[in-house]
């Protein structure tokens, strides 16, 4: 009996180390999804760096107690699945709720992105927030545009004294 304690209590750590690494976490109800769906769902979250479990729900609430994540306790009942992202906060929100357009067996419980637990509303909305690197080139874009209107209006000028010399 107290090796399956001892089983029990590793589950539990790790599931609080991974929660407490990463930077956005996605609970999920999978149930009705066939094996090929799974492995598509599977492979587009390895693909964007997201680990993706199943865990029994006492061990997760237990860690998500253990983390002062109470908010999440009442979203974890019937089979959920959980996605963690580690480098992309985003990630997991919007590859779940992409996925969950096409097939509808698949829906968003919860989830944590930086310590604030969000509820199935809430992700959705996160799942609208481009990557971290998309972000960056979007505000990139925005620093050039004002530049090269600068430089295309100086040549513009320097063009007409040329002209008009």
């Amino acid at each position: 009996m107290g090796n399956n304690l001892d089983v029990k209590k590793a589950k539990v750590l790790e599931i609080r180390e991974k929660m407490e690494k990463a930077q956005g976490i996605v609970f999920a109800k999978y149930q009705g999804l066939t094996v090929e769906e799974d492995t598509e769902l599977r492979k587009k979250l390895r693909e964007a760096g997201v680990e993706y479990k199943v865990y029994k729900n006492t061990l997760t609430t237990l860690a998500a107690r253990e983390l002062g994540l109470e908010g999440l306790v009442s979203h974890l009942e019937g089979p959920v699945s959980v996605a963690f992202g580690y480098e992309d906060a985003t990630a997991p929100a919007r590859i779940l709720n992409d996925f969950a357009k096409g097939h509808k067996k698949l829906e968003l419980k919860a989830g944590v992105v930086e310590g604030t637990v969000y509820d199935a509303a809430g992700i959705a909305k996160l799942a609208t927030i481009p990557s971290r690197e998309v972000l960056i080139a979007q505000l990139l874009g925005s620093f050039k545009a004002p530049l090269s209107n600068l430089a295309y209006l100086l040549n513009a000028i320097a063009e007409k004294q040329s002209s008009a010399e």
